[in-house]
């Protein structure tokens, strides 16, 4: 049984090299249960590196991740989100010519260990169907269930990717620049999705995400990267007060 101080998330001395080129190093941190944590830093700072190590979507040459205490750094995607791993992307992973309420029934067929097929016409009480209409209600588009993906806003597109996560219930979330491309009136209400998620299901969040006032808004520490490894990671007003931080990526106190 897992210790209630278990951190849900535990990364020790990642580190990838390419070519003989250190694109992330040293990198570590526990991230707790229920603990919801903003990642930031310039262009090239190796933020989606890291989450593509933790997700699996890269293997590090250094160090490890663990997932609620158990040992993951080998382990396939699959592996990682049957044990308890969400992640969405910076680009679109829809299908576009799909209705929001198929691409999210999809992904909760596959949550509930069912085959996937876009072929057979959703049931209405159908299991995956059932769990698809409730996750497409709770990012606020029950009224777009039987629109194409491809024809709705990003913002709408950035909450269906949402709903398609929520589908697979996991413990451990990464939300890559859930804010990108987003037109600036959606971000409101698309940052009050995440929190609320985050408060009612009680799940573990890294994001990483430019858009400053959304991160110092929600959560409760920030990591700063910079040039390939963690520069800091404190609470948002600390990390804001730190002349390191300010120097080497605000560029002047703020």
């Amino acid at each position: 049984m897992t210790s209630p101080d278990q951190p849900a998330l535990l990364v020790q001395g990642l580190g990838l090299q390419i070519g003989g080129a250190r694109i992330l190093e040293d990198v570590g941190f526990s991230v707790a249960t229920g603990e919801m944590v903003g990642v930031i830093g310039p262009n090239g700072a190796g933020k989606t590196t890291l989450f593509n190590l933790i997700s699996g979507v890269l293997k590090p040459t250094e160090g490890s991740v663990q997932l609620d205490g158990a040992d993951v750094t080998s382990a396939s995607i699959h592996h990682r989100a049957r044990a308890g791993l969400g992640r969405t992307f910076q680009t679109s992973s829809l299908f576009p010519r799909l209705s929001v309420l198929e691409n999210v029934r999809l992904a909760a067929q596959a949550a509930l260990g069912g085959s996937l097929s876009v072929f057979r016409f959703p049931s209405r009480t159908d299991s995956a169907t059932s769990v698809a209409q409730q996750n497409v209600a709770e990012v606020g588009l029950e009224d777009k269930l039987h629109t194409a993906a491809g024809d709705l806003s990003h913002g709408d597109k950035r909450k269906v990717e949402i709903a398609m996560l929520l589908a697979g219930d996991p413990a451990v979330i990464l939300l890559d620049e859930p804010m990108a491309g987003v037109a600036s009136g959606d971000v409101p209400g698309l940052s009050a999705i995440i929190r609320r998620m985050h408060r009612d299901r009680g799940c573990t969040v890294m994001m990483v995400e430019h858009h400053m006032d959304v991160v110092l808004g929600l959560v409760d520490r920030v990591a700063v990267m910079h040039h390939g490894k963690l520069l800091a990671i404190d609470t948002p007003d600390a990390v804001m007060a730190n002349p390191t931080v300010q120097s080497a990526y605000l560029g002047e106190p703020v």
